[in-house]
């Protein structure tokens, strides 16, 4: 009986895998590789069949219902707005830069679409050629000033001005000239020709309140609360036709001044106008606000609608004393004989300005005997006044020119018979010498009726915060 092999008989009756030369089957990593490849294929349909404002929708939500706070998401504009610029321009923030973004549509984007942007402060003899000619734009340049009276301003440059030169590759895009802090000048480069643009910005005005009482003078109250020149010569003009900043100030005298302060960027750039200010003179309390009529007049007004302006001002010199008044039986002091003194002399710095005390036209302009340099001034038929001593004249005035109130005439110096820097000011009605000092000076015009109301209506609430604040301050002195 013959028989077989164990391992034959075996693999017919029940066949099986059995390992060979040391490996094991591959049917299972297999399988387990389609499996993996299939989940992938379903996840990803899944997610590519989801909407995208689907998930933008989650979120949101997440956001804002996180902790209860609602969270101001930024919109697309805005992220683009801020998007950080591309290295070449990281150090570029002018406004005009922005403007060209804003106005184009432009994106930061890739260098390449954008362009490249340098910014040049012209110093002390630079010239709009050499700055082109060190750049290899000299043909452009040519083209672009004769577009003649568009572009004449870059022909006038000057140090501290700015021009940003933006480029793409090798070519000149577009140059912008800063004039001001408001406006620039951008010329933009087309194919064949050049486009002149104009832009202009507009500051961001915030009001503030500044109290202060005077111990010595106006000017160094003002200073000690932080007001600027312009704000304080500002105060001075408006109450200047009822006060006397020469004469009458008094030691305890308090101001309250409500101004603007004019920002870009959120950077203070300078002072605006007075909104509305109280003075408190010698007890007695003046208060005036800004105020536009229907005309478009602006102009300062009392609570009575009256104008603060009157025909004449008061003093025609700011911050001056009073070194000699009104007397008819005064010794000249160079001539050492009774003269009469027939007006005020007022004592300032030499090249003090001196202003016209009204609107008037010229009648003397000229060395006038002991006066030495002087002007007089004829305002209507019946008033004139006299300024005398002037070291030099104004500007392009001749006898026969008119002049407004406020207008520097002059400048105070010690022409003629005279012991020192003033100015000697007189003040006549009908050819009579008056006092400067005392004489009544015609009133100022009131509103109209009809536009009275108005103005009572629009200015209630700002004279209201001064009486507020002037009973607020009182009260705190009684404690």
């Amino acid at each position: 009986m013959r028989h077989r092999p164990l391992f034959e008989a075996d693999y017919k009756r029940k066949p099986r895998f059995k390992k060979r030369d040391g490996h094991r089957p591959a049917v299972m990593p297999l399988l387990a590789l389609i499996i993996i490849i299939l989940t992938g294929v379903v996840i990803a349909s899944v997610s590519l069949n989801t909407p995208l404002d689907e998930k933008l929708t989650v979120d949101t939500l997440s956001l804002v219902s996180n902790k209860n706070k609602i969270i101001a998401l930024p919109s697309q504009d805005s992220l683009l707005a801020t998007a950080p610029a591309q290295p070449q321009e990281t150090t570029v923030t002018t406004a005009s830069l922005t403007s060209i973004d804003s106005r184009s549509g432009v994106v930061a984007s890739d260098v390449e679409e954008k362009g490249t942007l340098e910014s040049v402060t012209i110093r002390k003899g630079d010239t709009l050629s050499a700055l082109f000619s060190r750049r290899g734009f000299q043909t452009e340049l040519h083209s672009i000033l004769a577009l003649g009276k568009q572009v004449a301003q870059l022909r006038n440059i000057h140090p501290g001005q700015t021009i940003h030169i933006k480029t793409k590759g090798s070519n000149l895009d577009s140059i912008t000239l800063d004039l001001d802090p408001l406006h620039s000048l951008e010329i933009v480069r087309h194919e064949d020709d050049y486009s002149v643009l104009e832009h202009r910005r507009s500051f961001d005005r915030r009001s503030k309140m500044a109290f202060a009482t005077i111990d010595s003078s106006l000017y160094l109250a003002g200073q000690t609360v932080g007001l600027s020149d312009k704000v304080i010569m500002q105060l001075a003009i408006i109450f200047g036709w009822d006060i006397d900043f020469a004469l009458d100030i008094r030691t305890g005298d308090q101001f309250t001044v409500v101004y603007e302060q004019l920002f870009l960027d959120d950077q203070r750039v300078k002072d605006g106008v007075i909104l509305s200010a109280e003075f408190v003179n010698a007890g007695r309390s003046y208060r005036a606000v800004r105020y536009t009529d229907a005309s478009g007049n602006i102009d300062y007004y009392s609570e009575d609608g009256h104008s603060m302006r009157k025909p004449f001002l008061r003093t025609p010199v700011d911050f001056a004393r009073v070194s000699s008044g009104f007397n008819l039986n005064r010794r000249h002091p160079v001539l050492n004989t009774i003269r009469a003194h027939r007006g005020v002399d007022y004592a300032a710095a030499t090249g003090t300005p001196i202003k016209a005390a009204g609107d008037g036209k010229i009648i003397h302009r000229g060395n006038k005997g002991g006066y030495g340099r002087t002007i007089i001034l004829q305002h209507g038929s019946q008033y004139s006044t006299l300024y005398a001593h002037m070291r030099r004249y104004g500007k392009n005035l001749s006898v026969g020119s008119r002049v407004k109130q406020g207008q520097i005439i002059g400048y105070i110096g010690s022409s003629g018979l005279a012991t020192g820097p003033h100015l000697h000011y007189e003040f006549r009605i009908n050819g009579v010498h008056r006092n400067p000092l005392t004489v009544k000076l015609p009133d100022a015009k009131p509103l109209a009726r009809d536009a009275l109301q108005r103005f009572k209506e629009e200015t209630a609430e700002r004279f209201a915060r001064l009486e507020l604040f002037s009973s607020t301050r009182i009260a705190q002195f009684a404690q």
